[in-house]
């Protein structure tokens, strides 16, 4: 398995709460977000106690055609701040086209440039034989897999009201040409004060892969809007060196009112 790797990469897999596995699986339709979205988050890493903001990452959503059907084209931007390009230059691009009928993805792309590391996939979906197109060849994928961008938006769409605190919600993601199966552990809602405001949420924590910055297991925690739209508001986690804060700091166009939202 591969490490995992910091900014967009991170925000993208740690933002993805899945659905289970079976029954229903592929059978949800959005009701939760609309072309013209935009939602901006925020990483702040600790040093000697202090956070200092590293970077931001930017989702856009725009309504597309791919091979004659309507689909959401999904971009995830991300860069590292002037001064922390010094250390870690990060200037990461990841895209997915999903059906808008069924949240599906047709295809995914990851062009990333990170401390000097640089990786360009793209990879085919083909829901028909089950399988990816990827540079590197074709894999069998389960029926319905999601890339670490569509996951996120397909998920948003869990109705959250039909879980019990420490259920365990299982998904399966393809990245790197492998098959993750992974899960989330749902922890109930709380109200929680982030660096834009005051949010009533919904908690949990995603297992991770052990990695060079963070640990393996269920070491991170994510809030998520208590409301219909059900964006990210607030992750933390520890990291081989300090921990890591990404708050969401700015978003447009969201298909509800952010009721969620106390207080500024």
């Amino acid at each position: 398995m591969k490490a995992n790797r910091p900014l967009v990469f991170l925000l993208l897999i740690i933002v993805s709460f899945p659905l289970r596995a079976g029954d229903g699986f592929c059978d949800i339709r959005n009701s939760a977000f609309n072309a013209g979205e935009q939602i901006t988050l925020k990483v702040f890493y600790t040093v000697v106690g202090a956070y200092l903001g590293a970077g931001e990452a930017t989702f856009n959503t725009t309504l597309e055609r791919v091979n004659g059907k309507p689909v959401y084209h999904i971009v995830g931007d991300g860069k590292s701040y002037p001064f922390y390009d010094n250390f870690f230059k990060v200037r990461d691009k990841y895209e997915t086209y999903i059906d808008t009928a069924t949240l599906q993805p047709y295809r995914f792309i990851r062009n990333i440039y990170e401390g000097g590391y640089k990786k360009f996939e793209n990879v085919t979906f083909n829901k028909t034989t089950n399988s990816a197109v990827t540079n590197q060849g074709v894999y069998k994928v389960p029926e319905c897999v999601q890339d670490v961008l569509s996951a996120v938006y397909y998920s948003r769409n869990i109705d959250f009201g039909k879980l019990k605190v420490n259920d365990k919600i299982n998904f399966s993601l393809f990245l790197d040409n492998e098959v993750y199966e992974m899960y989330i552990r749902y922890l109930g809602k709380e109200t929680i004060k982030t660096k834009y405001g005051k949010f009533r949420a919904i908690k949990f924590k995603p297992l991770l892969i052990k990695g060079t910055m963070f640990e393996g297991g269920e070491k991170m925690t994510v809030w998520v809007s208590d409301d219909r739209n059900h964006i990210p508001v607030r992750i933390e986690s520890p990291i081989s060196v300090g921990s890591v804060k990404i708050d969401m700091i700015s978003y447009r166009n969201l298909r509800y009112p952010l009721t969620s939202l106390v207080s500024l």
